[in-house]
């Protein structure tokens, strides 16, 4: 007679203690191949924060024995773009500016490295497309309604020096009396040259009080904006006569503009761009369509 066959058990896996619902949770150990990966990643990370820079200290971070740097390989990649660039740039520097859209070479260069320039310093207050903010107070670029004119030498010496700022003594500068809050015209007469300004510009008016406006524009106003409200762009006093505002033309906005004045201020980037990236983003701006 033959031996019945013993059953073996199924090993048994012990347990972590925790239970839930009756449901007790087993212990089952992690693969091999699995921990060993693991322990791979952590000698890989203890090796690459010994090579490559990666602990941060109070005023740098750990070097590492490589001497690896994405900073340092960034500066030598400028260095290598501007020793290519180095012959072009100083034929722009040396160029007449109204002189580099006749040669093709530098008239392409300058549109690029402007637009380069323009985007990265400039889209903040005229905007990715150089159209401003309407009734914001950052102009339009694309037009040829020029505070301070629209010519390549008048372009460049606005981006050059700025506009009303305390850091460059040959910034352009003007300003406009705050009519109301230092009570040279008081409401009544605000109101009414108000009324008259919105007539100049072609909009809805009361014609009676334009009447009266028409006399404190001639006496407090003329002589920045000119009798017909063309403005004056030696002195940055935009012309009132057509549809572009600059703070908005409602009779809200331009009563405000008049009670309060408005100071617009534009840095002077020659403390921030180079003689070639003053003249390139100048060239672009000009090119943008609004340019004279």
């Amino acid at each position: 007679m033959c031996a019945k066959p013993v059953k073996k058990e199924p090993r048994q896996v012990e347990t972590t203690g925790h239970q839930w619902d009756g449901i007790e949770e087993l212990n089952n150990p992690l693969p091999r191949w699995w921990v060993w990966v693991f322990y791979a990643t952590i000698v890989w990370g203890i090796g690459y924060t010994v090579a490559y820079p990666a602990w941060p200290l109070i005023t740098a971070a750990t070097p590492g024995l490589l001497g690896a740097s994405t900073r340092a390989d960034v500066a030598a990649e400028i260095a290598r773009v501007d020793a290519a660039n180095a012959e072009i740039k100083a034929k722009l520097v040396a160029a007449d500016l109204n002189a580099i859209e006749a040669d093709a070479d530098l008239a392409t260069y300058a549109e690029r490295a402007g637009s380069a320039v323009f985007r990265t310093n400039c889209t903040t207050c005229h905007g990715s497309g150089a159209a401003g903010f309407e009734g914001k107070g950052y102009p339009n670029l694309l037009d040829d309604d020029w505070l301070w004119g629209g010519t390549m030498e008048d372009i460049y010496l606005t981006i050059t020096n700025g506009i009303r700022n305390t850091t460059d003594p040959e910034a352009r500068y003007s300003e406009m009396p705050k009519f109301g809050v230092d009570e040279l015209l008081d409401e009544t007469q605000i109101g009414q040259v108000t009324e008259y300004v919105l007539g100049l510009s072609g909009q809805d008016n009361d014609a009676a009080m334009a009447t009266d406006g028409a006399v404190i524009f001639a006496e407090n106003c003329a002589a920045c904006h000119m009798a017909n409200g063309s403005g004056d762009r030696t002195q940055g006093a935009p012309a009132l006569n057509d549809a572009i505002w600059l703070y908005g033309g409602t009779r809200e906005a331009i009563t405000e503009t008049i009670y309060k004045a408005r100071f617009g201020v534009m840095p002077n980037w020659n403390a921030r761009l180079t003689e070639d990236e003053i003249r390139a983003v100048t060239f672009y701006v000009h090119s943008r369509g609004g340019g004279e």
